[in-house]
């Protein structure tokens, strides 16, 4: 096996590898984030609604950066211009979804910071 055939080998399972890590992230923050949800549901503890967003967004905002990852290993040996231009199209639109989920989260963020809540995160003694 040639060394360019094996870089094109190990590059590909290092995308698959990355692609996964990002599914995961955003598994797991959905998973997470309806935790807190049923948790506030329930009146185990307190979380708003934006709270609940913030945290999903943080998950969605972290995966979205390792999927662009993957795609960028995906066309990083030897692309042909077809790959180039896709990955142009699909770089453009994941980080135009990055930036407004994060100019989101950011807003949200200042909002929640700005309202007093001295015991949203502490359980309920109702």
């Amino acid at each position: 096996m040639a060394a360019e055939e094996l870089l094109v080998e190990v590059v590909g399972y290092l995308r698959l590898a990355v692609e996964a890590i990002g599914a995961a992230i955003v598994g797991f923050g959905a998973l997470a984030t309806t935790l807190r949800y049923v948790l506030s549901l329930i009146g185990v503890r307190r979380y708003t609604n934006n709270q609940i967003r913030l945290y999903l967004g943080q998950y969605l905002s972290l995966g979205l950066e390792f999927q662009l990852g993957a795609d960028i290993l995906s066309t990083a040996v030897a692309p042909s211009l077809d790959e180039v231009i896709q990955l142009g199209a699909i770089a453009a639109i994941r980080t135009a979804l990055n930036y407004f989920l994060s100019q989101e989260l950011e807003r949200e963020r200042r909002a929640e910071e700005a309202t007093p809540q001295p015991e949203r995160d502490a359980p309920r003694g109702d």
